[in-house]
């Protein structure tokens, strides 16, 4: 897992059966200044999250599994919660 920001959406018409009905969003990792770094990553957002906010993303194979009906997802990221406040230990 780790903390992103929301960086943009992307909308696709034509998509594998299992992806409809879920919102795509673009992410990019934080640092521990909050600062954006690194490449953009596509999500499946679980969690109804929007521009500019930071969330959860969970990789690998727990992405795949993201709805209490068990369906299973061929995807490698997934937005699984918005973050309210992050306290940092900077010592």
């Amino acid at each position: 897992m780790f903390l992103a920001k929301v960086v943009g959406k992307v909308v696709s018409t034509q998509k594998d059966p299992k992806f409809i009905g879920s919102k795509l969003l673009i992410v990019k990792k934080i640092d521990e200044n909050e600062k954006v770094i690194g490449e953009p990553l596509v999500t499946i957002d679980t969690v109804g999250a929007g521009i500019d906010e930071t969330v959860i993303v969970v990789t690998g194979s727990g992405a795949r599994y993201t709805d209490t009906s068990e369906k299973i997802i061929p995807a490698d990221a997934s937005i699984i919660g918005i973050v309210d406040s992050i306290e940092w230990d900077r010592e």
